[in-house]
């Protein structure tokens, strides 16, 4: 299969970054890696991207008028590459899709969504909120980004037992490793053909097939 080329969009240390390239690299994920947009030009994702060998551009917030500037400008660098999907990877901006990339935009977040998302819930904050709640499971969700803060349909999520003794960093350390599965699993089955989108949920099955062939993703342990 033609490897599916990637955007990936950061803010930060790059770390979902890397693990897309580690699974590439290993030959878990037919993909290649096209482009990196960060937010913040001192972020150490660029660079894992430039040690990569990835091309790498700087799109910050504060220097764009409003939020669809900002989307202009990062989706100008992301067209210019002819990616095929863009995965935020701790991208920390709100940032309108444009129609063209409608289903085309992915994100993963380290809860169980729709719990513990939305503006400010982000890295250890999020796995703060888990343990000042007394949830007992966490875990990651990918799912298609929208038009509002950790929202959109639904591709896979991945669960997890929170411990009694649990601290916010032993939760992310835990949750990050299923996010290292999740994420390039949602990459192949989009790039397979197999995520079918209807109003906020996503099913699986066979491009082509149907909804009678198709089937709703699973929440795994």
């Amino acid at each position: 299969m033609t490897p599916i080329r990637l955007a990936v969009l950061l803010s930060g240390n790059g770390t979902t970054l890397q693990n897309l390239l580690d699974h590439i690299a290993d030959g878990e994920l037919a993909a290649k890696i096209v482009q990196v947009v960060s937010s913040r030009a001192d972020a150490f994702g660029i660079e894992r991207a430039r040690q990569a060998g990835v091309r790498a551009a700087v799109v910050n917030r504060k220097d764009c008028a409003d939020a669809d500037e900002f989307s202009r400008r990062v989706f100008d660098v992301v067209r210019q590459s002819q990616a095929d999907l863009v995965c935020m990877a701790g991208f920390l901006h709100l940032l309108p899709i444009p129609d063209d990339f409608q289903h085309r935009v992915m994100n993963i977040h380290p809860a169980l969504l729709p719990s513990f998302g939305g503006k400010g819930l982000y890295g250890h904050h999020v796995h703060e909120a888990v343990l000042n709640a007394g949830s007992k499971v966490s875990g990651c969700t990918v799912h298609f980004a929208d038009n509002e803060y950790d929202h959109g349909p639904i591709i896979v999520q991945r669960s997890i037992t929170v411990l009694e003794t649990d601290t916010p960093d032993t939760l992310a350390f835990r949750v990050f490793e299923q996010e290292c599965a999740a994420y390039p699993e949602a990459i192949r089955l989009f790039a397979e053909g197999k995520l079918h989108v209807e109003g906020q949920r996503v099913r699986i099955g066979e491009p082509g097939r149907g909804e009678e062939q198709a089937a709703e993703v699973e929440v795994r342990d």
